[in-house]
């Protein structure tokens, strides 16, 4: 089988659950102590965050060129990025990288075309709630995006932020974020997409009555399924 490579680090907390994730969907199909073989490159979450706040594109990309040497060098097959925001150079690093790439994209637009939706909510860092690179991907699944209002935007990065990268987790934050999903649904979304690696630590599947789009799930679940069928 392939070996994985993951570029982690942004956080570090989700870049466990990736790794949770991969093991223990891979031993649902095998049973017993066998694991599939991965190899991490950890980034220093605080020099990436500083580089996409002061919108330094170019130097993000560098930083994300290099960590995929350092996996190709460790013979990784397939790539990731264990993290949303990234994901908008991913065209962009697809380029400099000699390995596939799974896109998170990709991965979460398969899931909501499984459930038939065409309309669904966006909430992740403000990055990525203001970017285009989940509506241009989905766009062309026939999915709409419609993210939050400014101030709904700020309190959800700034949670991110603040909380949810130091595996803060409150009832209090929670509360706030579904009352931002609430908007979203009477907006017409039929869904929600947790589009940040670390959302899902807070929001469960059962905290909501919409479909969720767990996109740490979904992009870990996605590549075990391209090493296996590879």
């Amino acid at each position: 089988m392939k070996k994985i490579g993951i570029i982690g680090g942004m956080s570090a907390y989700s870049t466990i659950d990736y790794y949770r994730i991969i093991i223990d969907e891979y031993r649902k199909i095998h049973p017993g102590t066998m694991a599939p073989e991965l190899v991490i490159d950890s980034l220093n979450h605080g020099k990436m965050a500083t580089l996409i706040t002061a919108n330094h594109w170019d130097e993000v990309l560098n930083e994300l060129v290099n960590s995929a040497k350092n996996l190709t060098k460790a013979k990784a097959d397939v790539i990731i990025i264990a993290a949303n925001t990234p994901h908008i150079i991913f065209d962009k690093l697809v380029k400099k990288v000699d390995v596939p790439m799974i896109s998170i994209m990709e991965a979460t637009g398969k899931a909501i075309q499984n459930k038939k939706l065409t309309k669904v909510g966006l909430i992740g860092t403000k990055n990525t709630m203001d970017a285009d690179y989940y509506s241009k991907t989905l766009s062309k699944m026939g999915i709409e995006i419609i993210v939050p209002e400014e101030e709904d935007k700020r309190l959800i990065d700034e949670i991110i932020k603040k909380e949810l990268i130091l595996n803060i987790i409150t009832e209090e934050s929670k509360r706030k974020y579904i009352q931002i999903m609430d908007k979203l649904r009477e907006a017409g979304a039929k869904g929600i997409i947790l589009g940040c690696t670390e959302i899902p630590m807070l929001i469960k599947e059962k905290d909501y009555s919409l479909p969720l789009f767990d996109t740490t799930y979904l992009h870990a679940k996605a590549v075990l399924d391209y090493v296996l069928k590879e």
